[in-house]
């Protein structure tokens, strides 16, 4: 088995083990973790013209987009949730729109937004 094989086999256990062991925040955590981390691979794909690393990247990206919507619960989170959901399905638009036209300004944009949700679930964490 190869260096790099054996890193990515222990990257996937770790991250198996540490889902099943997470509570929903720290999922929620995870999940806008996994989204910074496939917009920066989109960006960077992007900017070396990598086509399909960027369209792995862009499909993984929205696939998480799309379970951050589908976790809000409506019911509970009233407005919030509702601004949530609009927030999710402009993101996912434009991560369609930059993956069409190549346009890292897009990706920026909305990583930029996952930055800034990802901090505000962080500090419910610690209060």
């Amino acid at each position: 088995m190869s260096y790099a094989a054996a890193v990515s086999q222990y990257q996937s256990a770790s991250t198996f083990g540490g889902v099943i062991e997470a509570t929903p925040h720290k999922l929620i955590e995870l999940l806008y973790g996994g989204l910074i981390d496939r917009l920066a691979q989109a960006r960077g794909a992007i900017g070396n013209g990598e086509t399909q690393t960027k369209l792995r990247a862009v499909s993984s990206a929205l696939s998480i987009v799309d379970h951050l919507r589908l976790s809000l619960d409506k019911k509970a989170g009233g407005a919030i949730a509702s601004n949530l959901e609009m927030l999710y399905d402009y993101m996912a638009r434009r991560l369609i729109e930059a993956n069409a036209s190549n346009n890292a300004a897009m990706i920026d944009e909305v990583l930029q937004l996952t930055r800034e949700l990802k901090s505000g679930w962080d500090a419910v964490a610690t209060s």
